[in-house]
């Protein structure tokens, strides 16, 4: 394992209460050609900084991070890497949100009034980001998403605990299980964020042996992420509220910009979602995202939509973490309830 003991700089920010570390300075250099060998670099050589800036003592069990980077692809002004308690997600629509203001009030890419538009490139592929500029100052941000699929309909599976339930699987930059709070004899309003969470993380399991997952683009992305549970309604009149639990049991405190790709991917493979037509979905700390289906697309073998989210992100502060050679928790530890 490389050893890295110099401080590491971040700006903080949030996304609906989200956390989004923005590493600014201080990480090494990642090797690699393409952003995929990048990640699988950061995964397999220096995880350790993954788990110091992420973990306790510096982080905590949710915590979530962006590490931007040199990008491949030529129309994109920067590159990112999303890191979480478990790894390396390829998607994340929170932390483009704020990327997207701190790329602008950085002077990371130039701004222009009112709207400043630049492609940022994720795991998962190029994302355009247009940004609400004035007076110089990033407001607030949306996005257009990668290819986004229905990748499975109305599958039951067998969860422990819950018996036969049965989940549809979509794809927004990453595979969500996604099926209302109800199937498994809870409610998004009153039940326990604990049994939201031990149902969300059952029917994970679940679905990652009873459905299989595949990408046109990339073996690595097919993986199940997560799951989102909701409250049923379809975010078309009034906002529908839901609840992503995804990597190790990490809950997200927006409505997760990819969850809400995803939802929106599997309403208009039902016939429930047209292009332009505005829908906005409510995380448990009550921000929003407003979401719409911006294009009907294709890839290979299978029918697609590009899905444009908005939102709003804040910053908290800024820090500059240190670790000591000596410490023998300097590379981070989690505790778990």
């Amino acid at each position: 394992m490389t050893s890295h003991n110099d401080p590491i700089e971040t700006v903080e920010m949030h996304t609906g209460g989200e956390p989004v570390r923005i590493v600014v300075r201080g990480y090494p250099r990642l090797q690699g050609r393409t952003l995929l060998e990048k990640r699988r670099d950061a995964r397999d050589r220096l995880d350790h900084l993954r788990r110091r800036l992420m973990h306790e003592p510096r982080g905590h069990f949710d915590m979530y991070g962006a590490l931007p980077v040199e990008a491949d692809r030529p129309e994109a002004a920067f590159a990112v890497l999303f890191l979480h308690n478990e790894g390396y997600s390829t998607m994340c629509g929170h932390a483009t949100i704020a990327l997207g203001r701190w790329a602008v009030d950085t002077g990371r890419v130039t701004a222009v009034e009112p709207e400043t538009r630049f492609v940022l490139q994720c795991p998962c592929g190029p994302v355009a980001v247009t940004v609400e500029v004035k007076d110089g100052r990033a407001g607030r941000v949306r996005f257009e998403s990668v290819p986004a699929f229905a990748a499975a309909l109305d599958r039951t599976i067998e969860v422990h605990g819950f018996g036969p339930v049965t989940v549809d699987v979509g794809y927004g930059g990453a595979f969500y299980a996604v099926l209302p709070a109800q199937r498994l004899g809870l409610d998004m309003a009153t039940s326990s964020l604990r049994s939201l969470v031990d149902a969300a993380t059952a029917v994970t399991h679940a679905a990652k042996r009873a459905v299989p997952l595949d990408h046109p683009d990339d073996a690595d992305l097919a993986f199940l992420y997560g799951t989102i549970l909701t409250d049923g309604g379809s975010g078309k009149g009034r906002p529908s509220v839901n609840v992503c639990v995804f990597a190790e049991r990490e809950v997200d405190r927006s409505p997760t910009g990819s969850g809400v790709t995803a939802r929106l991917a599997l309403a208009h493979a039902r016939g429930q979602a047209r292009p332009g037509e505005p829908h906005v979905f409510e995380s448990l700390t009550g921000a929003c995202f407003e979401g719409s289906v911006a294009r009907e697309v294709s890839l290979p073998g299978r029918k697609a939509v590009t899905v444009e989210v908005a939102g709003e992100s804040y910053y908290t502060g800024s820090a500059s973490f240190t670790a000591e050679a000596v410490d023998p928790l300097k590379d981070g530890f989690l505790l778990r309830p």
